[in-house]
């Protein structure tokens, strides 16, 4: 029962943070997963097998919401599915042991860059009404952002967000809803090379419900939040909280027990510092933008 709990409450987590950010449902999920000492590919199959549901569920809501780009949303899915695919049977035929502490180093990485993206993140005075997005782009950010999830367990949303959030004057919600709902086609694609390469019996039907059930719960509350709270804020947590959970994995694999303390401090102090930092920076910015 205890586990139950835990697990649900990390799929309420992730899918919170990823339905109002655009990302880190995997991330957050896989990280969580390897801090238990699960191989990768049976996290990342895991967490993607429980996206499945959780994204839908996302998805729905966030077009309940209108915050969905559905041109965008369209030209995403094929290239996102085919890169999602290729990542989970590329995954699957790795050692586990030999691949986790280079899975961890690439979300630790995700985690820096989605920290530092949003740090400098600040309110636009105009927002145009949807998405430009060419189909020569979407290929590329599909195809590389599909294969980045599938390998690392969560990438989809910390690549794919960043990215189209760099267009200048491109409306937050509408990125954060089309990214969360396209996210569905990726965990079907991934999910499907993850069972063709593992099998069923890989699965452990244990983990993938309590992600669901919490993940359940969260969606419909996250698509609200997208409407209410600053991106940059859950940004600046999201990032620390995935540096320090991968941070701990690498420590673990590394035996570098005797810097645990040193190397958390640091962490912890940087972290701190980024909220002030982008609080004070965004004054006015606990409102819809």
């Amino acid at each position: 029962m205890r586990k139950l709990i835990i697990f649900a409450f990390i799929g309420f987590l992730a899918q919170l943070i990823d339905g109002s950010l655009g990302m880190a449902y995997g991330v957050t999920s896989t990280s969580m997963l390897l801090t238990f000492g699960i191989a990768p590919a049976v996290a990342s199959a895991s967490v993607h097998l429980s996206e499945v549901v959780t994204t839908a569920a996302s998805g729905i809501s966030h077009m309940k919401f209108g915050n969905v780009d559905r041109q965008a949303l369209f030209k995403l899915i094929i290239p996102g599915s085919i890169g999602a695919f290729a990542g989970a049977c590329f995954l699957s035929n790795l050692p586990g042991d030999l691949i986790k502490p280079y899975i961890s180093i690439f979300l630790l990485i995700l985690g820096m860059y989605v920290l530092f993206r949003f740090l400098r993140t600040s309110k636009t005075k105009s927002e145009k009404k949807s998405i430009n997005l060419t189909r020569k782009r979407s290929i590329t950010l599909g195809l590389i952002a599909g294969f980045a999830d599938s390998t690392g367990g969560g990438g989809w949303g910390p690549i794919t967000t960043p990215v189209l959030l760099s267009q200048e004057g491109v409306p937050a919600r509408k990125v954060v809803g089309t990214v969360d709902t396209s996210e569905f086609a990726i965990a079907v694609s991934a999910t499907l090379g993850f069972l063709i390469s593992l099998g069923w019996q890989e699965v452990n039907w244990f983990w993938v419900t309590s992600l669901m059930v919490g993940g359940i719960i969260a969606a419909p509350i996250a698509a609200w939040i997208v409407t209410k709270l600053p991106s940059y804020l859950l940004g600046v947590l999201v990032g620390g909280f995935i540096i320090l959970t991968n941070a701990r994995t690498l420590l673990a694999t590394w035996s570098l027990q005797d810097w645990v303390p040193v190397i958390y401090m640091l962490i912890l102090i940087g972290w701190a510092g980024s909220l002030v930092f982008v609080i004070r920076n965004n004054k006015k910015g606990f409102h819809k933008d």
